[in-house]
């Protein structure tokens, strides 16, 4: 699995698969949404789209990563949330809906931002190899037949069969999660020769990505009056990114010639579990007092 081509392959199959999922649980109401209840949409938007890639770079010069392992958290950094957020979301009891629209939209969003970042990225900290670019439409094309036709599909087969569609959206989900963490110890084990070196340099500005805009999705969404549960998926869509995705990305163009670019969003989908299960723990007990505090006052 180290051949980039085949990396590529059998990426696409499985983020197809859980985009398909994904879709499977999207009606057009999700997108409606912005319009009905925008103040939580755009600033949860706001802080993965731009406030996170602003938060990688910082990390970058604070810890003073190498070049590659640089462009790895950035190109993290750039990614949107996916079916992992949504589950994790459900779990610390978040705002299931506004999870679901935050992806949907970071999803879309995503495929045209992903290439000029990490572009900007690879000009900021690899300019010592020469001119190394990832062509925008290649890449851009590739990722919207993986993220977004399968997401079409899935939103077409729930309006023509929605009991089918209903049956189906639990076990896809678990399945993707699954299918997830499959792609992720794959990408793990074939390198894992090299993992132990990179864990100890890119560990510590993985974890603090991962924290770091978790908290600041919460207190941003506070600092501007939002509800508990729509902080709380917020949060976690901020700090849980689609790991599969950028392990596509990583294996694409210029930067398959980089393997170290590879195992950070490998690291990232370690340890993403762990971060996302101990604040979605904490959360939940958050929401549920409040709840119940909510309760007595009634």
């Amino acid at each position: 699995m180290k051949d980039p081509q085949v990396v590529q392959f059998y990426l696409s199959i499985s983020i197809a698969i859980i985009m398909l999922g994904m879709g499977l649980s999207l009606t057009i109401a999700d997108f409606v949404r912005i319009t009905k209840k925008p103040k939580g949409v755009f600033i949860g938007l706001a802080n993965q789209l731009i406030l996170l890639p602003i938060i990688g770079f910082a990390l970058v010069a604070l810890l003073g990563l190498k070049s590659e392992y640089a462009v790895g958290l950035i190109l993290i950094a750039a990614c949107p949330g996916g079916a992992t957020s949504n589950l994790i979301s459900n779990l610390a009891k978040g705002d299931l809906g506004l999870s679901i629209t935050m992806t949907a939209f970071s999803s879309i969003i995503t495929i045209f931002t992903i290439p000029i970042i990490v572009n900007f990225s690879l000009g900021h900290y690899m300019s010592a190899d020469g001119d190394i670019s990832l062509a925008f439409w290649p890449t851009f094309s590739k990722m919207f037949m993986i993220t977004i036709v399968p997401v079409a599909i899935g939103m077409f087969i729930r309006s023509k069969a929605l009991n089918f569609a209903n049956q189906m959206e639990k076990p896809v989900k678990v399945a993707s999660v699954i299918l997830m963490a499959g792609i992720i110890i794959g990408a793990v084990l074939a390198n894992k020769d090299k993992l132990a070196t990179a864990f100890t340099k890119v560990g510590p500005a993985i974890i603090l990505l991962n924290v770091s805009t978790m908290l600041l999705g919460f207190f941003s969404g506070k600092l501007l009056k939002l509800e508990l549960r729509q902080r709380v998926s917020i949060s976690i869509e901020c700090g849980i990114q689609n790991g599969s995705l950028a392990l596509f990305v990583a294996s694409l163009g210029a930067l398959a010639v980089y393997p170290t670019i590879l195992l950070v969003p490998a690291i990232y989908g370690t340890l993403m579990f762990l971060t996302g299960g101990i604040f979605a723990t904490v959360y939940a007990k958050i929401v549920s007092r409040g709840e119940l505090e909510l309760s007595a006052q009634s």
